[in-house]
């Protein structure tokens, strides 16, 4: 009662607040303006807009001023860095909330990987929010290190930084009523369920809207965003790394539909995020291809809070939290000052505060092989025509052709000519027989391998490589870094970057990982790859719910039948 009393005071005028801003240029995300005037703030949340006085007051030399960017999906393990350092990296760009989903760690560690995401981001000065991973494993064709079924999860929607059910990427299990996945759906109640459909479209979208999913951030043309609006589906319009399309459907944003669209990156990798920058970099985007520079804030402030029921953020108004950024203009959005709950955090691209000590967290080892020898890479010929993944530049999707194996001794063998290697994929969670054995185009290696524990979904050990003798050792270094990326030429590392944290993420610092890829990527290029970044595009080749074909430990996955397939044809 006395805390309330106070605030009316303060916003009255007739206290002093704790701060004042001073000469701030507002942008109203409500009105769609702006004007100037002072901001004050008690504690962490603001209680007046006006003119006000403050037992602290900054001169913000009318910058122009706007609520905290909010990224409303995305998976912080692609950062392949802890949350703190993550925090460290996007703070500064204005960035104060982000909707996660753990989705990557929860693969590898279950719950354990939930728990470890909810229990770093304490004490944060960015707000984690968390939607609970439904689809663990995304399918039945690989090994995962766990499996979540709907009472697992149902606990942790208790939790205060737990806002609902995550990307529902199984969307074929939807339409097939599959009775766990319509559990989890289920018990989420009134919270937010995330969509993940590609493509769907007609009686089907229908139904998978009615189950009660609210958003899709996979939409990739405007007739795919117009049929999903008209269905009362909020749009996700993301500028991931790998999947970037803004540009393609920003022209869909309309004044009357603006409001059910928002910004999300999805998946943000460590070269993009510390030299492109996060959600700032989205807003630019957006403002350079003829967005009115206010629509684009809503899409990246109040937008994504409504749509989540976050109702004390992504606004400048009483009552809600004191999260602000300062710019320099609305066409350059250079970010000058950042507010966290009132305290300055950040201060011209650099954080300005040390935030309280992580809780010490440790995780178990997730990479458990079995004992490897050369033969387990060998790929016996049973027939003279083999299915091989195509690449396709810059897209995650792949092709998939018929050809005629290189068959030498008995065995299909790489084909350097043709650019056709050999790829596996071997279990690492449960130390299994699993390994999938398939032939792919794209990397261009002329010698050597290289691998990789990062592997969508269920992030087993993918390799590529020209022998069998280097696609061991390479799996091998792998598991003595506890996970990473690796590149291997005769038996030998030349580059490795280790990420001990569920094989996915490191211990180090965003400069030293993007310095680390650097390394293995230049090794890479060294083995004859003709590819940009041969370790992203590696990572997407074991996902089999994205066409056309992909390998998993199980073997080949014909994305389209939905089914495994052969090697042999």
């Amino acid at each position: 009662m006395k805390e309330l009393a106070k605030i009316i005071r303060v916003a009255r005028g007739h206290m002093q607040a704790d701060l004042v801003l001073r000469n701030a240029r507002i942008v109203n995300v409500f009105s769609a303006e702006v004007y100037e005037g002072d901001i004050a703030i008690l504690g962490e949340r603001i209680v007046g807009i006006g003119d006000y006085t403050g037992k602290k007051e900054i001169d913000l030399e009318r910058g122009f001023v706007l609520p905290g960017l909010i990224d409303g999906h995305m998976h912080i393990e692609s950062t392949m860095v802890k949350v703190q350092e993550f925090a460290r990296a996007v703070v500064p760009r204005g960035t104060t909330s982000v909707i996660c989903d753990p989705h990557e760690i929860a693969n590898v560690h279950g719950i354990e990987g939930i728990h470890y995401i909810l229990n770093s981001s304490k004490y944060s000065p960015v707000n984690i929010f968390v939607m609970l991973s439904s689809c663990v494993p995304a399918t039945n064709f690989e090994t995962s290190g766990a499996h979540l079924r709907g009472f697992d999860l149902y606990p942790l929607l208790r939790e205060k930084w737990v806002l609902g059910l995550g990307e529902v990427m199984n969307y074929p299990g939807v339409l097939r009523e599959d009775e766990g996945l319509l559990d989890k759906i289920s018990m989420t109640e009134n919270k937010r369920i995330d969509g993940h459909a590609p493509g769907l479209t007609g009686k089907d979208l229908n139904a998978y809207v009615a189950a009660g999913v609210h958003s899709d951030h996979e939409s990739t043309s405007i007739d795919e965003v117009l049929e999903k609006l008209r269905l009362g589906m909020y749009i996700m319009i993301r500028e991931g790394s790998v999947t970037k399309n803004l540009r393609d459907l920003l022209p869909a944003v309309t004044c009357d539909n603006l409001s059910r669209c928002f910004f999300v990156t999805d998946a943000r990798h460590p070269k993009d995020l510390l030299e492109k920058g996060h959600i700032d970099h989205m807003v630019k985007m957006a403002v350079k291809e003829g967005l009115d520079p206010i629509s684009a804030i809503r899409m990246a402030t109040i937008n994504t809070a409504q749509y989540f029921g976050l109702k004390d953020l992504g606004a400048i108004a009483p009552g809600y939290i004191a999260d602000l950024v300062v710019v320099d203009s609305l066409k350059r959005l250079n970010v000058r000052t950042v507010f966290k709950s009132g305290r300055v955090v950040a201060r011209d691209g650099e954080m300005v505060v040390r935030p309280p000590a992580a809780p010490e967290l440790t995780l178990r080892s997730s990479i458990n092989i079995k004992w490897l020898a050369p033969s387990d890479f060998d790929i016996p010929a049973e027939g003279k025509r083999v299915r091989v993944i195509n690449l396709v530049p810059d897209r995650i999707v792949t092709e998939a052709t018929v050809e005629r194996a290189k068959i030498e001794d008995g065995f299909v063998v790489a084909d350097i000519e043709r650019d056709v290697l050999k790829i596996a994929v071997v279990e690492r969670h449960l130390a299994s027989d699993n390994i999938g054995h398939g032939l792919v185009r794209g990397f261009g290696l002329k010698k050597g391998a290289i691998a990789s524990s990062v592997a969508h979904d269920s992030h087993n050990i993918v390799v590529v490589g020209t022998s069998s003798e280097d696609m061991m050792a390479a799996v091998v270094e792998i598991s003595k870094m506890r996970g990473g990326l690796s590149v291997v030429r005769d038996g030998k590392l030349l580059a490795g970057l280790p990420l001990p944290v569920a094989g996915l993420m490191s211990e180090g610092t965003l400069s030293e990982v993007v310095a680390g890829l650097k390394k293995v990527v230049r090794a890479a290029k060294r083995l004859g790859c003709s590819i940009d970044d041969p370790f992203m595009a590696m990572s997407f080749l074991a996902l089999p719910v994205i066409p056309a074909l992909k390998l998993t430990d199980k073997g080949l996955v014909d994305v389209d039948a939905f089914e495994l397939t052969s090697l042999f044809v």
